[in-house]
């Protein structure tokens, strides 16, 4: 028996009705988006859990140790670290712990005001 395959219809749009295309750089974008106070606010809030995240990358790349290497050393799979480090996984502090032995570093912590 054969499969029967669909084709989809593509729908291109007209420059009416999505307006020209005007490249702009990030830094360009993100200034502007820096000038919501909204925006500024919300950024704030995230800037701790990126910091961690930018910690973590920089200490692996600095060690010259892969993604899967670590993964190896945390005894989980690559993909996870991957989620770790894009943010979409918020890891426990147990888990921090862990990260830091497999990356041979101290992990410390500081509140301040």
């Amino acid at each position: 028996m054969k499969k029967v395959i669909k084709k989809s219809k593509k729908y291109v749009f007209t420059k009416e009705e999505i307006g020209e295309f005007k490249p702009v750089s990030f830094q360009a974008h993100r200034r502007e988006l820096m000038k919501d106070p909204e925006f500024l606010k919300a950024y704030k809030k995230l800037e701790p859990e990126y910091a961690l995240i930018r910690a973590i990358i920089e200490s692996r790349i600095k060690k010259n140790i892969s993604q899967k290497i670590l993964a190896k050393r945390l005894g989980t799979g690559q993909s996870a670290v991957s989620r770790l480090e894009s943010g979409t996984y918020n890891p426990t502090f147990k888990f921090a712990q862990k990260l830091a032995k497999a990356l041979e570093t101290d992990l410390t912590i500081t509140f301040s005001k």
